[in-house]
């Protein structure tokens, strides 16, 4: 998965450019990027692979139920 770039510096001043303290902007930042970095985001090729996964076992689903009602057909058919 790749990671979120988040500029801090720049984050920083325009918080103190609106007319926040430097402590305030610097602690807004941090929090900000801590939180930003804990978040479970999904890119196009984690989909992408889900997508993969998911198409092969709804085949193997589909083939399988095919064999059991085959199966079923010749013993009680």
């Amino acid at each position: 998965m790749s990671a979120i770039i988040f500029d801090t510096l720049k984050f920083t001043k325009r918080l103190m450019e609106a007319g926040a303290s430097p402590e305030l902007a610097e602690a807004t930042a941090e929090a900000f990027k801590d939180a930003s970095g804990e978040a479970n985001l999904v890119t196009k090729t984690d989909l992408d692979g889900l997508e993969y996964r998911l198409i092969i076992k709804m085949g193997a689903m589909f083939i399988t139920n095919i064999l059991v009602l085959s199966v079923l057909y010749k013993l009680f058919g």
